[in-house]
């Protein structure tokens, strides 16, 4: 587990090894996971996407605590993962960053509780999959548009953007912040720090 240039956002590079059948990897090692996050990985859910070319999902975010930490890969074809610092007075606040996932290399991403998630889909069918640390809940689940010019996310130039309507609607940054639905970077640093005690 490496970390990225976020505080709370992990990159799992593992060792591929293929032979005539095809090839084999670990995309989770808990160990691993452990020494890099500071604490396990509670499972509460395992989620499934596939998404044709294009296709935008997030950014989502869900209230501290519990939030909803994120284990993402991509099975098949290929994605690019972005991962938002929403956390109001985090040093990093405001900022973001990619990192592609795909079924060559097979890098998987965690992000922490109250970090922003999106991909785009780089390829049709392009399947993901992640552990989450805590089951959906409507009522504590929030999104901000990914296409947000003041974030100035990067996506790719040559792919036009499939959004639902519910993430086209979703509310800026600044508007999300000024709504009081983002995490505090207090309370995210209180929180991670109990799930440090706990192990």
């Amino acid at each position: 587990m490496r970390q990225l240039s976020i505080a709370g956002a992990l990159v799992h590079e593992p060792k591929v090894f293929p032979d005539s059948r095809g090839s084999f990897h670990e995309w989770f090692q808990g160990a691993a996971f452990a020494e890099g996050a500071g604490h396990r990985l509670s499972l509460e859910q395992a989620n499934c996407s596939v998404s044709s070319r294009g296709t935008l999902r997030g950014i989502h975010f869900a209230d501290v605590p519990p939030s909803q930490a994120k284990y993402v890969k991509c099975v098949r074809g290929a994605v690019l993962d972005v991962i938002v610092d929403i956390r109001v007075g985090s040093p990093t606040y405001k900022q973001w960053e990619a990192v592609r996932l795909d079924d060559v290399d097979h890098r998987s991403v965690y992000l922490a509780e109250g970090l922003g998630h999106a991909f785009m889909a780089l390829t049709d069918d392009a399947t993901v999959v992640y552990l989450c640390s805590e089951g959906y809940s409507p009522g504590r689940e929030h999104g901000i548009n990914p296409l947000d010019p003041a974030l100035g996310i990067e996506w790719p130039a040559d792919v036009t953007p499939l959004l639902s309507d519910k993430d086209a609607a979703a509310p800026t940054l600044a508007e999300a912040e000024k709504q009081g639905l983002l995490p505090s970077y207090e309370d995210c640093r209180a929180y991670y720090a109990e799930l440090r005690a706990r192990g």
